[in-house]
């Protein structure tokens, strides 16, 4: 979605989830009875408070706030044939492993995520759509009683699937990534038709380098990439590519990120995929000097990039002057048409956790509104209104 005349905002995706939803979303994960009617009342009422509290910080393309997964990827084991909950060790991040004490006291501190970790063992197919047609009926009533310019719904990647949830049934990697890419075309391409716009997350394309690929060199990882991407682009055959957003990160918590790849080692493999929105980290200290990235790699004319403005783990609260800076000079280089401000990751990424305090998230989605409309402001020389 572009803007001729001002700086549009958006974000990744998940928000803060309230207590009541993560402990129904936590029974209904670990397989127990929960009341179907009040499942639905309680989603739908946290839906609707985090599109009006998005649409009173300013937002402009505003999201469910995933109230309804229990994370950005896991939730495919209630959607998906061939997934069962497993006692897999969660995998951390490298860097995080170069420093164990660090890890382990994080960890004991309780500032890790807690989740059923689903593993392939099976074939996959599409199990039900149900859970997702209801949350696209309780996303499109809540935006029906609200001013916003419009809507987004997230959903995993092939690739994201493939690389965070062990496989002890395909073949090769190569099979699986086949498998999911055709299983997840009917999610997308449902998204789509219910006229949201899909926002699809791949974390594998940049934080599976220190997760899955940490044996192997660049080469191998960005040539696991262009396969993850291709499945990406397979399972969006039918879907515009100007309905559809791709979300990278190198993991949305606080560490050294010193095994980070470099963005420009990813960055082209990124530009192949289908969507013409490209959402990527830049307001963290360890990318934030990667805007200059772009004065190399041309930003395509049919594509759109949603840097990030604001960080997503940390409670500073960002200075509008600060945003309005970032932006511009994103804005200077690529083209302000091409441009709308973002996050750099969710802000709930697994129900119940997140590294920013509920309130804080409402003051930095507003500190980034603020900060769009005066680099508008800068680069038009007036507010401007959306397209």
């Amino acid at each position: 979605m572009k803007s001729s005349d001002r700086i549009l905002t958006t974000h990744v995706g998940s928000l803060p989830r309230p207590q009541e939803v993560v402990d129904l979303l936590f029974a209904q994960d670990r397989g127990e009875a929960v009341d179907a009617a009040k499942f639905d009342a309680t989603i739908r009422g946290a839906v609707v408070d985090a599109i009006d509290k998005q649409s009173a910080a300013g937002v402009d393309i505003v999201s469910d706030g995933e109230m309804g997964k229990i994370s950005y990827a896991t939730y495919i084991r209630h959607r998906l044939t061939g997934f069962e909950p497993g006692q897999v060790p969660r995998a951390t991040p490298q860097d995080l492993d170069d420093y164990p004490a660090y890890r382990d006291r994080i960890a004991a501190s309780g500032a890790t995520p807690k989740y059923i970790r689903p593993i392939c063992k099976g074939p996959i197919k599409v199990k039900s759509l149900e859970p997702l047609h209801q949350d696209i009926a309780r996303f499109k009533d809540a935006l029906s009683k609200t001013k916003v310019t419009a809507g987004f719904m997230t959903a995993a990647s092939p690739g994201t699937i493939a690389v965070f949830q062990p496989n002890e049934y395909y073949p090769s990697h190569e099979a699986y990534l086949e498998a999911l890419a055709e299983a997840m075309r009917s999610e997308y391409e449902t998204i789509v038709n219910a006229g949201l716009l899909l926002s699809v997350d791949c974390p594998d394309l940049a934080m599976g380098r220190h997760i899955k690929f940490r044996g192997v060199d660049d080469d191998e990882f960005v040539r696991n990439a262009e396969l993850q991407v291709a499945a990406l682009n397979h399972a969006l055959a039918n879907v515009p590519a100007d309905r559809t957003r791709l979300h990278i990160c190198w993991g949305n918590y606080e560490g050294p990120h010193t095994r980070d790849i470099p963005g420009f080692k990813i960055l082209p493999v990124a530009l192949k995929a289908k969507p013409e929105a490209l959402l990527i980290e830049g307001a963290n200290p360890r990318h934030e000097h990667e805007w200059e990235l772009w004065k190399t790699i041309k930003l395509p004319q049919d594509k759109v990039l949603v840097p990030g403005v604001i960080g997503s783990n940390t409670n500073y609260v960002e200075h509008p002057d600060l945003v309005a800076q970032r932006i511009v000079r994103y804005a200077e280089i690529v083209g302000r048409e091409h441009l709308i401000a973002g996050t750099d990751c969710g802000f709930g990424t697994f129900a119940g956790f997140g590294a920013v305090y509920p309130d804080i998230t409402w003051l930095k989605l507003k500190s980034l509104a603020d900060g769009a409309k005066i680099a508008s402001q800068k680069l038009w020389g007036r507010a401007g209104s959306a397209n």
